[in-house]
This record gives structure tokens, sequence and C-alpha cells, in this order.
């Protein structure tokens, strides 16, 4: 008897010592961008789930059970904010009853709080389109704004989850001088895109644009959010008559069909853009998608 209840004591004390020295911080991740950032910061501390992929649009998603069940378990919700998932996010919080998770709420985390939103709308009017009042939501094409985001989020990261504090601010330290250097070489690189005209199918790239020096042109869009019409498209190519653009960007998840039609008829480059982890076979992580998306205008650009 004495030595059954010393195996059980010894079987106990090994599962014990099998275990985990900590739970995993339970991460819900909106987009590919944040949920590959939170790895960044928080590596083995973190379980991260994301809840969109790169080809799908992040406007458009539905609130799937599966969805719900990872924001109930959820410890901290990284989004972007913006009213990007305005269609979406607000039923899954509402489902989810995670109190902990609410907006206000220091496990809840809106990316695009953190920086300078572009194209607020002096006026909301829904005829207009895919109107965002708070401004373009899609902040993550500017690496200057993941290196902002980051610094925010590893933050937060040390707030939720205390007991692990020095390691994310260990992380964070890291990523944010690693960040840098890369940020200075895409820049270096991507010098002779300044001051070129583009087009774009969707109002996406404004951030793009701003790091760039880009200058849009056109939109193929009507109103953000509006596929163009055959039309719409003629009118366009009309328009590039005499305001001509050096290449046509579209996200990954869009159909490329109007930008391809034009760029065929107008005789330039077509770009699909990355637009965030997952976008192409090389956008595997946060470096990977700007390095892609670099070569690709530069390729587009011919000077590559």
């Amino acid at each position: 008897m004495r030595k059954f209840l010393s195996l059980c004591s010894l079987s106990v004390s090994m599962v014990f010592a099998a275990s985990p020295a900590h739970a995993a911080l339970k991460v819900f991740a909106c987009e590919p961008e944040w949920g590959a950032l939170v790895h960044e910061l928080a590596g083995d501390l973190a379980d991260v789930s994301v809840a969109t992929s790169a080809l799908q649009d992040p406007h458009q998603i539905q609130a799937k059970p599966s969805l719900i069940a990872r924001m109930r378990n959820a410890d901290l919700v990284v989004c972007t904010g913006a009213e990007l998932e305005v269609g979406w996010l607000p039923v899954l919080l509402q489902q989810a009853g995670n109190a902990k998770v609410q907006p206000g709420q220091p496990a809840f985390f809106a990316a695009a709080d953190q920086v300078r939103k572009l194209e607020i709308p002096t006026r909301l009017d829904r005829s207009e389109g895919d109107v965002h009042a708070a401004g373009n939501p899609h902040i993550q094409t500017d690496p200057r704004n993941i290196a902002t985001v980051a610094t925010a989020l590893g933050t937060r990261l040390q707030q939720v989850d205390a007991a692990h504090a020095a390691q994310y601010a260990q992380r964070t330290a890291a990523f944010t001088q690693k960040w840098q250097q890369a940020m200075a070489r895409w820049t270096a690189q991507a010098a002779p895109l300044r001051g070129l005209p583009v087009a774009s199918q969707h109002k996406a790239f404004a951030y793009l644009y701003d790091w760039l020096g880009l200058k849009e042109v056109v939109v193929l869009e009507p109103k953000p959010g509006v596929e163009p019409s055959a039309s719409h498209l003629q009118d366009v190519l009309a328009q590039l008559k005499t305001t001509p653009a050096r290449m046509v960007l579209y996200a990954a998840y869009q159909d490329g069909r109007p930008s391809e039609w034009l760029g065929s008829h107008a005789a330039i480059p077509v770009v699909k853009v990355p637009f965030t982890v997952g976008g192409s076979d090389k956008a595997t992580d946060l470096y990977g998608l700007f390095d892609d998306t670099v070569a690709r205008l530069l390729a587009a650009a011919g000077q590559k």
C-alpha cells in the first residue's frame, strides 16, 4: 500500500513537472498583420488566433460560431478599429459575452487608435459608399504605423499579462530595433518610386502612398466599396489619357479583373499588392510583406 501511494505521488509530481510553467495568453487578432505582430512581440507567451485571412475582405466577415467561441475565451483582442470591422466585430463581442475584452477595457486593443489617420471625411453620407468616419482604416500598408503600433501593443501586453512584462518589453525592444533597420532598407530601395502617378482599384493604399510618395491620380471604384461598371472603367481609361498612371494597384483579397482590364487597355503594369501577411507566397511574416510589396512596385516601375 505504501509503495502504491509512493507511486501515485511520483505520478502526480511528474504531471505537474510536465505541465507548462504558464498558460499562454489567448489573443484574438482580427487581421493577419496584428496576429503576426503579436507573434513578434510575444512569441510562445501567446496563443494567437486570427479571425481573417489575406484573401478575405476584412470589411465583410461572417460572425461564425467558431469566431464567437474564440472571442469568448480570449484574454486580449487586437483589431484595426476605425470602423474596419464594424459589420462583424460588435456582433462577436456581444455574442461572446467576454466582459474583459470589450471596447474601453485594457484587453481590447485598436491599432488604428495609435496612429495618425488619413482621409478623414469632412461629411458623412452613406450614399458616398463605404466611408469610414474615423478615416482610412488600412493603416498596415505603412511600416511606420507598424512601428508605432508595436510600441503601444508591447506596453498593452505588459499590462494584461504583468507576470511576463519583462519578456514582452525585451521582445518589443528587439523587434523595434530590427524593424527600424528594415524600414531604412525598404525606404532606400523604394526611392525610385517617389512621385510616380498610380491608379488604385480601391481606396486601400493611402498609407502606402504617404510613405513612398506615390501619387494616386485615379480610383477605379466610383465610390468606396462599389465595383466599377464597364462604362465607369471606360471613363477612367479616358481620364488616364490626360492624367497618365504608371501602374494600377489592387489588394490580394480583391477581384483583380477591373485592374487587369484597365492595365491592358492603358498599357500599364498591374500590381497585386499582398496587403497583409499571407497575401502572397513571400509575405509569410511582416518583413516578407514589405519585402514583397516594395519588390512588386519596383518591378512594375521598371526598376528591378
